[in-house]
């Protein structure tokens, strides 16, 4: 590859990495042409943007971001495709679920396999992290809990007076019987 190529193909990286929050770096290197095309179509439909990209390029590319990236070089080996998120824990459960799909007891070994992530401004180092990461949850999920627990003591109170209310009223049309 001449060294023009390399040095756009390094922009171009550049600029995804600081397009997207997050991202995840995978082995999909055992997939066949047939669950390498459903894994994109996917990706596709969940907002992930899936590269296959050589690792030095990506280095390069992560070099010339602001940032200490260097916990991600113990990953960059081998086959190396990236998951682009916005979305923190979008791609995990993806990973997730193509390998539970996976036919045959060897789980171990199903790909794509998860060698590390960068969400949410930390580092996930591994494939044991991937449970870890389906848990993360979203800024928008965040936001509804947050808002539902505000919501509840005030629901509690509304259903504690309602409730009271209808209880007085009961006495009082015993007591009104007798």
């Amino acid at each position: 590859m001449k060294k023009e190529d390399k040095s756009v193909i390094i922009e171009q990286l550049t600029a995804i990495v600081r397009e997207y929050p997050n991202f995840y770096l995978t082995n999909i290197e055992a997939l066949n042409a047939e669950k390498t095309s459903a894994l994109r179509r996917e990706c596709f439909k969940q907002e992930v943007k899936l590269v296959v990209v050589k690792n030095t390029l990506l280095k390069k590319a992560l070099e010339n971001i602001s940032g200490d990236f260097s916990p991600l070089d113990v990953a960059l080996k081998g086959n190396t495709a990236i998951m682009f998120s916005r979305v923190a824990n979008v791609p995990a459960r993806l990973i997730k679920e193509f390998t539970q799909t996976a036919k045959g007891k060897n789980k171990e070994n199903a790909k794509p396999q998860l060698k590390a992530a960068y969400v949410q401004e930390s580092f996930y180092i591994g494939a044991d992290t991937l449970d870890a990461l389906v848990n993360i949850k979203s800024k928008n999920e965040l936001i509804g809990d947050v808002i539902a627990l505000l919501q509840s003591p005030a629901k509690n109170v509304v259903s504690a007076l309602q409730s009271s209310g209808q209880t007085i009223l009961g006495v009082l049309k015993t007591l009104e019987e007798r």
